[in-house]
Parts: C-alpha cells; sequence; structure tokens
C-alpha cells in the first residue's frame, strides 16, 4: 500500500513538475529575447543568447526611453493602487451590510452582483466608453470608478463568503462594549478580513495592471498605462521593435510577480474560506 502511494505520489509531482515548465516557459523565452539583439530574436527566438546576439541592456534603455516608461510606470501605479482601495474598501463594507442584514433587498443585490460576474465586457464596452465620454470619468480617476464596477460583483461574492465565517458572537460583544456599527467594521471586523483582502487585493491587482483594453478605450493616448505604451512600439507596416517589447514586457512583469510572491501565502487560505464557510 504504502509503494502504491509513493508511487502516486512521484507520478503527481512529475506531472506538477511538467505544468510548472509548461507555465513558465513562456516568461523565460522572454526573459532569455530580452538580451538579445532585436536582429536575432526572430530568427532563432528559443536559443540562449550567445556572444553575437547578446545586446547586454541596450533593449531596456531604448525601450525605457522610447515608451517613457517612467511615465506609464507612474500612471498604472496610481490607477491600479486607487482601483484596488476603492474596491477592497467598499465591497467589504457591501458584503458585510449584505450577509448581516437579511431581506429581500440585499438578497437582490447579491445576485445582482453575482450576475454581474457573467456578463462579458465586450457586451457592455461601447455604451460604457459613450458614458464615460459624457460623464467626463476619461481621466485616471473616472476610470479607478469604472473598475470598481467591473470588479465588485467577484470581489462581494469573496468577502460574503468569508464574513459568514466570522462568528456574530464577536461583533455582538463589540456592539456591547459601546461600539457603534461602523466602529465595530473597522475595529472588528476588517482585521479579520486580512486574508480574504490580500486575495481579493492579488486578483484585482493582476487584473488592472495587465488590462489592456479598459484603458485604451477610456484613457487612450492621453495617460499612457504600461500595456498601452508597449503596444506603440509596433511601427508603420508591421514593423515591431522585437528588442524592446520584450524587455518592457519584463519591466512590467517583474512588479506583479513580486507582489504575487509576497502575498501568496494568503491566497489559498482566502479562496477556501470564502468558498466552504457558511
Amino acid at each position: 500500500m504504502k509503494a502504491k502511494q509513493k508511487a502516486s505520489d512521484i507520478i503527481i509531482l512529475i506531472i506538477l513538475f511538467c505544468l510548472a515548465v509548461l507555465f513558465l516557459a513562456p516568461i523565460f523565452i522572454v526573459l532569455m529575447n530580452s538580451f538579445k539583439g532585436k536582429l536575432y530574436i526572430s530568427d532563432a527566438p528559443f536559443q540562449f543568447p550567445s556572444q553575437e546576439t547578446f545586446s547586454g541592456l541596450e533593449n531596456y534603455i531604448e525601450g525605457i526611453k522610447k515608451i517613457k516608461f517612467v511615465s506609464a510606470f507612474g500612471w498604472s501605479f496610481l490607477i491600479t493602487v486607487g482601483s484596488v482601495l476603492l474596491i477592497i474598501l467598499l465591497t467589504a463594507m457591501t458584503a458585510w451590510y449584505i450577509t448581516r442584514v437579511k431581506s429581500k433587498v440585499t438578497n437582490a443585490l447579491y445576485y445582482l452582483f453575482v450576475f454581474s460576474m457573467i456578463v462579458p465586457f465586450q457586451m457592455v464596452m461601447f455604451t460604457m466608453t459613450k458614458v464615460a465620454n459624457m460623464t467626463h470619468l476619461d481621466n485616471p480617476i473616472g476610470i479607478m470608478l469604472i473598475y470598481l464596477g467591473f470588479g465588485s460583483g467577484l470581489s462581494v461574492f469573496m468577502f460574503c463568503g468569508f464574513v459568514k465565517s466570522i462568528p456574530l458572537e464577536i461583533e455582538e460583544a463589540s456592539i456591547i462594549d459601546g461600539c457603534n456599527p461602523v466602529q465595530t467594521y473597522f475595529q472588528v471586523v476588517l482585521p479579520m478580513l486580512k486574508p480574504i483582502v490580500i486575495t481579493v487585493s492579488i486578483l484585482n491587482v493582476m487584473w488592472i495592471w495587465n488590462d489592456y483594453l479598459l484603458p485604451y478605450l477610456v484613457i487612450g493616448r492621453d495617460y499612457k498605462t504600461i500595456p498601452i505604451a508597449i503596444q506603440y512600439l509596433k511601427g508603420g507596416y508591421g514593423s515591431i521593435d522585437m528588442g524592446a517589447m520584450m524587455a518592457m514586457l519584463v519591466l512590467a512583469i517583474i512588479p506583479i510577480v513580486l507582489f504575487y510572491l509576497s502575498c501568496q501565502k494568503y491566497i489559498i487560505k482566502g479562496v477556501t474560506a470564502g468558498a466552504v464557510k457558511g
């Protein structure tokens, strides 16, 4: 029995290793080609840089100048951080209210949030763009509100599942001690939401940081985020500076990977608690 268990563990380990290689290979290829001369990337994309093809940091320096990387990074950082803070603050409170106040209105709100998760973005993107222009939301502050709308469905759903795992007696005890609902939420409930807050933050950060279509439709060329700025490395007649593009993709990936690695231990805890409890 132990021999069969050991053999199955080895098979699972091999399968997981193969999957890891499969998922990491594109990132490694991009990193490898970012140090090649742009003339050699198309000819031999899967070969390691040699003495002839190695270009050092030339692609990085050229890419940073071409797309004004510092400015693009600043806009991406501002929009991502602002949007995620809005999503976390407002959807967590919404989920707490929906979960604790049982009524037909809160039930309807819950199902509306859940329904919004299955509506394809392509179905509403043209009307959304028109409304954003009419209401002057076509700027970095306005797009944060739009991200709040699109990100609230999944966030409320996950927060509701986690709030159900918090014993109601804890909140009742805080009220007996003299806390009002606002104090109860911020001093008692919110600290207990830390695992799911980090999980929701990671999911939304990865989505907003890498999003291309929504910023392109709403704020366009005026406030270029990193994905939009990288797209402008494509020149006329389909020409692309592959070296600079690969280098900029690496720089765009680094912040999100570091953020994910620093918070990954909370992901499984938050997801499982939000999905199973209640």
